[in-house]
């Protein structure tokens, strides 16, 4: 099987310096790590006991599809009082 996974650097103060969010978008799921290849580790094992939860509940998993990423930049008036 085969997921898409989005890394994103963690800016919250609340986390240590150098984590990573991992999302996988396809199922709604989101954990974090120490840099990339802590973030990576921490979605595969989330993504192992998802699926093991899934099959114990005699649940299907989900065929994924094409996973497209964009960015969008809005101005910076745009934050302001809406």
């Amino acid at each position: 099987m085969n997921f898409a996974v989005l890394f994103e650097k963690v800016t919250d103060k609340d986390f240590p310096v150098g984590y990573y969010y991992a999302h996988v978008p396809s199922l709604g799921l989101t954990t974090h790590g120490l840099g990339i290849e802590g973030a990576r580790q921490a979605a595969g094992d989330l993504l192992r006991l998802w699926i093991a939860e899934k099959r114990a509940n005699g649940e299907s998993i989900p065929q994924t599809g094409e996973t497209l990423f964009a960015t969008l930049e809005l101005p910076d008036d745009a934050l302001q009082g809406a």
